[in-house]
């Protein structure tokens, strides 16, 4: 077996090369350094052989335990340990997951990477640094502050001749010391490597069509296996429910059905058999109508009895009543899609107390320890490793396809690799789960915010994978409360001076609903869909400039750099909204807004076309800015938030989960569309560098900023508020008429 890296190298000749020094970020009393020899993980967060490998030849393997996504953090975590080792980028590398090599750095969600990981991998590798250098001024008799170093390379100050070689001093050897912790970092007004658009190292063998993605991986002696499934999921807490199955249905077929519990699927030798039994087996399911539909989901929220928190509560909203400019408005998002361009697929090989498994994920641990409980074994009996598949950002069906893969390989004992088809990836993903927004907020006759009141309904995310739920048997449930779930006082009034502020949360029991999970910047387009729309309503009231009326109200400076700079991209021309309103059938117009997830600041300036004839909108340029604090790699910036802006529009013009009472109808491209390349519009994203600032996340924090402004260009253009998105045809002239 090899493990994918990002340079063509095993992990056996891996091992072969000998690297022995490996650094860790300090949670805890520091042990002595491990062997590098692959064995259940995690490895010993503690220890200084768990996270840099210094070879004998000069290079060195960064260990990380973030997934490589398609977002260029295998890139811009090696810009941090090159930083501070003093090497070059082509003498880093890294490898994929695997839960018996990488560290656990927690899951890939909530642009963690840089902000969790960048710091650790940085500190890493200062205190590695140091070390060798300590080591160097030993063999050399020359104090540490006579050395320096060029590509790992030691230098005497005042000589151009090489002294050491970092591989020289620990290549092929335990390093055998403790991580202080104390290294001093780089200034950063000397980095060379880290604040550089330097070129991503997946990005050659994409371009190529041979970079190798989950769904080219296979064992020998694999089996192919798909899932059978009613075409769309129903209620998540009635699950899929098993009547009856003929297998004497796919008798002409060289397949067999794979049967656990309420879980079906097939097994064959060749794939295209598996496909065939899938479509054919003749299953009977209890499809009773649990669901709400489309037309009666926000009445059915709304209605339910819901578990309240407050989320914010300061000085005295009811100063509203006496306010001298007063708004209030309602609005819904829909559930929402990962939908990836290729579904998932995983492939398992699980024996009597042992199991592989290959699959994308957020988290190769939490994806251990849930298979361990589906088969029974204890996690460490568990090996995941991880490849990259289509991108999705956020919790698709990974971790159910490698559940699935896993099951089918314990009833047949052998290899079996599991593809979902497009029905499976569109019916029974995790959705973004839907919200309904009530706002009412006030300001003084100046134009300066008085009072600002939110509530919001929305369910929790599923816990229990598909898989799980069907072949075990465990009840559905919701995870616990956490920020990115609920009510988001980041983006809810958070970058205003607002003295009177309170944010109701409503839990709806999500139970009877579809099942959620994390879509990127969760929740945050429903929030300032609401939120920035009635502030754009103070401002028009008022007859002031948007922009400028954010700017009167804003908290602070990172969220005036952010404004500033989106409308300065923009060239932003200052005036009232809807103020050149006509009778055209083709209207244009320019909407500003902001918005964040849970760190960093977004700004954005949305220009957009209506033609007020047939109720289509098409986008025709966004501005996103992203202050991100320091920014490793501006290039995977750049291209985030292009990725951002990107999806918004499609999210904000086209996507909505389609379901009757009793499942999801849409169930492939047709009735679930998404935005084509001929209607993308023309991106301009923006960087607001802050060097000397933690790194902070740049995956997700500039949509919610987007979705304001698309939908207060509308206002913009056509004088009307949209209160639900997609802005479908019929939508539009609904709000027209």
């Amino acid at each position: 077996m090899k493990t994918r890296a990002v340079v063509s190298l095993s992990r056996r000749d891996l091992l072969k090369a000998g690297g022995a020094l490996v650094v860790t970020f300090p949670f805890a009393p520091m042990l002595f350094a491990q062997s590098r020899q692959a064995q259940p993980g995690p490895p010993d967060a503690n220890s200084i052989d768990s996270w840099i490998a210094i070879h004998s030849d000069n290079t060195a393997t960064i260990y990380i335990g973030f997934a490589e996504l398609g977002q260029g953090c295998s890139t811009a975590l090696l810009q941090f340990a090159a930083e501070e080792l003093d090497m070059d980028m082509q003498q880093l590398r890294t490898v994929g997951l695997d839960t018996h090599v990488t560290p656990n750095q927690g899951g890939t969600y909530s642009s963690s990477a840089m902000r969790r990981g960048g710091p650790q991998v940085q500190r890493a590798a200062a205190e590695a640094r140091q070390a060798l250098l300590s080591m160097a001024a030993e063999q050399l008799a020359e104090p540490v502050e006579n050395l320096s170093v060029d590509k790992g390379v030691v230098f005497i100050r005042g000589s151009n001749n090489p002294a050491l070689r970092y591989g020289d001093l620990v290549g092929d050897r335990q390093f055998n010391i403790t991580f202080t912790g104390s290294a001093p970092l780089k200034d950063p007004a000397s980095y060379r490597v880290v604040a550089s658009p330097l070129p991503r190292h997946d990005i050659p063998l994409k371009a190529k069509g041979t970079y190798p993605y989950m769904q080219h991986q296979r064992l020998p002696g694999m089996l192919h296996g798909r899932i059978v499934r009613p075409p769309g999921q129903s209620a998540y807490r009635h699950g899929i429910q098993l009547v009856s199955l003929d297998e004497s249905s796919i008798d002409g077929i060289d397949a067999r059905a794979v049967v656990k519990g309420n879980f079906v699927g097939v097994v064959a030798q060749r794939e295209w058999d598996a496909v065939r039994a899938a479509a054919v087996l003749q299953v009977e399911w209890d499809l009773p109508a649990t669901l709400p539909g489309n037309d009666n989901l926000f009445s059915r929220m709304q209605a339910a009895p819901t578990n309240d928190r407050i989320a914010r509560d300061e000085g005295d909203v009811s100063l509203f009543d006496t306010a001298a400019v007063k708004s209030v408005f309602s609005a819904t998002g829909p559930y929402q899609a990962h939908v990836p361009f290729a579904p998932n697929c995983a492939l398992a090989d699980v024996t009597e107390n042992s199991a592989l498994v290959l699959c994308s994920t957020q988290d190769v641990y939490g994806t251990r320890n849930n298979i361990a409980g589906l088969l029974g074994l204890e996690p460490a009996q568990v090996r995941v490793q991880y490849h990259e598949g289509a991108g999705t950002f956020g919790h698709s069906c990974w971790d159910d396809v490698a559940q699935a893969a896993a099951v089918m390989s314990q009833h047949v004992g052998a290899p079996v690799r599991v593809q979902f088809m497009r029905a499976d990836e569109h019916g029974w993903d995790t959705y973004g789960p839907a919200h309904i927004g009530r706002m009412q907020a006030s300001a003084d006759a100046q134009g300066k915010l008085l009072t600002y009141e939110y509530e919001g309904w929305q369910h929790h995310w599923s816990l229990v994978d598909t898989t799980l739920q069907t072949a075990n048997g465990v009840a559905a449930s919701e995870w616990p409360a956490m920020a990115a779930q609920q009510i988001n006082p980041l983006v809810l009034g958070g970058m205003y001076n607002i003295p009177n502020i309170k944010l109701l949360n409503h839990h709806v029991d999500g139970l009877d609903y579809l099942k959620g999970a994390w879509l990127r910047s969760p929740l945050d387009l429903s929030f300032t869909f609401v939120s920035e729309q009635c502030i754009d309503d103070l401002a028009w009231q008022l007859g002031q400039d948007p922009c400028e009326f954010r700017r009167r109200n804003i908290r602070d400076d990172r969220w005036l750099g952010v404004l500033d700079a989106a409308a300065q991209a923009a060239g932003w021309q200052s005036g009232p909204a809807a103020a050149n309103l006509n009778n055209d059938d083709i209207v244009r117009g320019r909407g500003i807004g902001l918005g964040t997830h849970l760190a960093s600041w977004g700004g954005a300036v949305a220009d957009i076309e209506v033609n007020k004839r047939t109720g289509q909108v098409r986008i025709l340029h966004l501005y996103g800015a992203i202050d991100a604090g320091l920014t490793v790699n501006p290039s995977n910036v750049e291209n985030q938030i292009t990725g951002q802006l990107v999806q918004t529009a499609s999210r904000m013009l086209l996507e909505e989960v389609l379901f009757d009472q009793y499942s999801v109808t849409s169930t492939d491209w047709n009735s679930y569309p998404i935005l084509r390349i001929m209607d993308c519009p023309q991106i301009t994203p923006v960087i607001v560098q802050r060097k000397n600032e933690p790194p902070m996340g740049a995956g997700e924090e500039v949509m919610a900023a987007a979705a304001a402004a698309i939908a207060n260009a509308f206002f913009d253009a056509t004088g009307k508020r949209m209160t639900m998105y997609p802005f479908t045809p019929a939508r539009v002239l609904q709000a027209l008429a």
